[in-house]
């Protein structure tokens, strides 16, 4: 499926089942932000078009923005909670065990840029999909790891809902 066939689709189920769109929006992003799902869920197309959609209907754009940044934040928790328990084996997993270069570029991010590589990370899809991991890996403080996954992911939320909805909601 391609990726603009896949944001029609949600928009267009978004549309039929709106009550619905912040469960949603947080289950795309939660698809997005976890390690493993991260890879095989193009969400974040999806989530440009949903904001969008809330704009072109009567959807409140607070809650679907909530309700996305918890799910990002808590599929970046378990992938870090994975990296804790699974250490230096991650890399070993199906689907990352396909992308060696992948779990690489993202320990060399971390080591680079520290605590600031999980805010940092949420914006950049190449290595999105493992710093969590990563910083479960390296064992990240629990509560370091949990404010850079926590602001960055409200901050990733809006920055992917906001221009759509401004666009239709303040520029026409």
């Amino acid at each position: 499926m391609s990726l603009s066939t896949f944001a029609h689709e949600v928009t267009d189920f978004v549309k039929e089942h709106q009550a619905w769109s912040p469960l949603i929006a947080g289950a795309l992003a939660f698809g997005e932000s976890f390690a493993i799902l991260s890879l095989l869920i193009p969400a974040t197309g999806a989530l440009i078009a949903v904001g969008l959609l809330i704009a072109a209907s009567d959807i409140p754009f607070v809650p679907v923005w909530i309700g996305a940044a918890v799910g990002a934040a808590l599929g970046d928790w378990i992938s870090y909670w994975i990296g804790l328990k699974l250490e230096n084996a991650a890399h070993k997993v199906w689907p990352l065990s396909r992308y060696p270069q992948m779990i690489e570029r993202g320990e060399e991010f971390f080591k680079r840029w520290g605590i600031w590589s999980v805010f940092i990370g949420r914006f950049f899809g190449p290595v999105r999909a493992v710093i969590p991991l990563i910083a479960g890996t390296f064992e990240m403080p629990f509560v370091a790891f949990q404010i850079a996954n926590w602001t960055s992911a409200f901050l990733w939320a809006f920055l992917l809902l906001a221009p759509g909805f401004a666009a239709l909601k303040y520029l026409s």
